[in-house]
């Protein structure tokens, strides 16, 4: 009766770079965005664009995120019947 085992959780120290690095990564475009030189509507809609690709890629990462957690309880759930299936299973009793 093989499991799978748990998912693996990252380490406080994973997740500080990753923090710093998308901190580090937005406070540049940011700047660029200020001291780029162009007219004020050309700086707004990238700014806006910024937004919206930060937004979409923190709703890309929690659906993949998502997909991983049900397949693994997937998973976990049919082990768990297969489990009951055999525990219940008596092999001395004749097959119909």
């Amino acid at each position: 009766m093989a499991t799978q085992p748990a998912p693996s959780k990252n380490t406080s120290a994973f997740f500080a770079q990753a923090g710093v690095s998308f901190a580090v990564s937005l406070l540049g475009l940011l700047f660029a965005l200020l001291y780029l030189p162009v007219d004020p509507w050309v700086r707004a809609f990238l700014g806006m664009t910024t937004l919206f690709l930060v937004s979409s890629s923190f709703t890309l990462a929690k659906v993949i995120r998502d997909a991983q957690d049900d397949k693994y309880v997937v998973s976990r759930l049919d082990q768990a019947r297969f489990d009951k299936i055999l525990a219940e299973h008596d092999i001395s009793k004749p097959v119909l």
